[in-house]
């Protein structure tokens, strides 16, 4: 499917503006030349206010309908609203002829996964998720490490995704149950399967534990999951947003070696700072935040991997403008949301203290 006309950026409407929207599409949107983002969907005042400035060729809408119904001035939608909203938003965009993006998590349950593909399928149209932590200059530099063998056979494999939030910004992020999308395993888990599954392959076995510190209804504050690859690999992730005390991004163990590496990836912090793709340090790390890879004998600094946000888009273009395959098969989307459905369905989330 080629969206483009004779060399015309892709134009794209950005429903929602929020972290999402804000710092993570609009820039990087922005700044690629084969895009161009002809309108904005946000509602709130203060959010339209930043969307005219960030973007001050874009109509700043208050609805979706109001974007839909100007859908010929369009060729994508980016859906970077609250999970439970993604799966109408989508299949309204693909109903009207439109590519989309959907933010992570890509539905709240796998059976509106299955459906956008089917239909996105039947349309001849491009549907692609926003996994954007595929390309963290960490975890590159993880994959790397796992591909070439540096480690040797790979036993076990820890990845953390941990902030401390104790009052959380958002209240539809502070009061929404995993039915809707709410909760940590909704948050972050989407980035943390994702890459366990881009490593180490289909699941044999799942374990979780679910916990929630905080007061009233709500989702998990804290998930742990253990998988169990059909490669033999064993995962273990562990998500949060009440951790007092940073613990390492990646631990791994390995018949060879072992690598540990501290900190998250760069990029969303510099976006939100207005550092932005074209700048040189964009998405490189300072040597010393880099992993270490050694063992008992002695350990060295493994040189980072560049972080390449920007690369997602870039593969889109290519994908929209000459019918390749888009950066993120839906598929592979549908692939964890079907995880955490099963979690949800064999695990009660318990109240901690």
């Amino acid at each position: 499917m080629s969206v483009q006309d004779g060399g015309r950026p892709i134009r794209t409407g950005i429903i929602g503006f929020g972290t999402g929207g804000r710092v993570f599409h609009g820039p990087l949107l922005a700044a690629n030349p084969a895009f161009e983002v002809t309108a904005v969907v946000t509602a709130d005042p203060d959010r339209r206010a930043q969307a005219a400035k960030d973007h001050p060729g874009a109509a700043v809408l208050r609805t979706a309908e109001e974007l839909f119904a100007e859908a010929g001035r369009l060729d994508l939608v980016v859906v970077t609203t609250p999970p439970d909203s993604h799966h109408d938003l989508a299949l309204a965009a693909l109903a009207r002829g439109l590519a989309v993006v959907v933010d992570k998590p890509f539905t709240v349950r796998a059976e509106q996964g299955r459906e956008l593909i089917a239909e996105a399928e039947r349309l001849g149209l491009l549907l692609t998720v926003f996994h954007n932590r595929r390309y963290d200059g960490d975890f590159r530099t993880v994959r790397r490490l796992v591909g070439d063998g540096s480690l040797g056979e790979i036993r076990t494999f820890e990845s953390r995704f941990e902030w401390w939030k104790p009052d959380e910004p958002k209240a539809w992020k502070a009061q929404a149950l995993p039915a809707d999308g709410g909760g940590m395993l909704f948050d972050l888990g989407p980035h943390l399967l994702d890459q366990a599954l881009r490593l180490f392959g289909p699941v044999g076995s799942v374990h979780a534990e679910l916990t929630r510190y905080r007061p009233g209804p709500g989702g998990d504050d804290e998930a742990f999951v253990s998988l169990v690859h059909e490669s033999g690999v064993r995962s273990h992730l562990a998500m949060s947003s009440l951790a007092p005390l940073e613990r390492p991004r990646f631990t791994i163990a390995g018949s060879a070696a072992g690598f540990v590496k501290w900190g998250l990836d760069c990029q969303e912090q510099q976006l939100a700072s207005g550092l932005g793709p074209g700048d040189a340090a964009y998405g490189r790390e300072p040597e010393e935040r880099w992993g270490r890879l050694g063992g008992r004998d002695g350990q060295s600094p493994v040189p980072a991997e560049p972080g390449g946000y920007p690369d997602f888009y870039d593969e889109l273009a290519v994908a929209l403008s000459e019918g390749g395959a888009p950066p993120v098969a839906a598929g592979d989307a549908l692939a964890v949301i079907e995880l955490i459905e099963q979690i949800y369905a064999s695990t009660d989330i318990r109240r901690g203290h």
